[in-house]
């Protein structure tokens, strides 16, 4: 039985500011420029949640994407419409750059994934900027 690969994607929307509160000001701004914005800025993401396994016999399926989608969307809804520096509890320590952001998501994601393995993560911040990871 091949081994396969699903993916479900999902979205959320959410403001933040990329600061380093070991570095000065300057140095931030000259680090992340705009988006060290004091007042924040925020961006529509989608993240590709990428399930493998071997298909069941009896439905063809990995995993049924309506269970990952369940699984994603219960994780996101902390994140959506939110400000992630300063209303996600589980983000407080965290500089919420998408690397950090995907790594972080995995961690909640991975043990609520049933009937399959989560195999990747994509985030994308933009149409054209994204980070992965495969759980390292």
């Amino acid at each position: 039985m091949p081994t396969v690969r699903v993916t479900r994607r999902v979205h959320f929307s959410a403001a933040h500011r990329l600061h380093n509160p070991a570095l000065s000001d300057e140095e931030n701004r000259s680090l992340y420029g705009l988006c060290n914005n004091p007042n924040w800025h925020g961006h529509n993401y989608e993240l590709d949640v990428t399930v493998e396994g071997r298909p069941d016999p009896r439905t063809g399926y990995v995993v049924d994407l309506g269970k990952v989608r369940e699984a994603a969307e219960s994780v996101i809804a902390d994140l959506d419409h939110r400000n992630l520096n300063l209303d996600v509890e589980w983000l407080r320590d965290v500089i919420p750059s998408t690397e950090n952001l995907v790594v972080e998501l995995w961690g909640r994601i991975a043990p609520l994934i049933e009937g399959g393995r989560l195999a990747r993560l994509v985030l994308w911040e933009t149409p054209r900027n994204s980070a992965e990871y495969t759980g390292e």
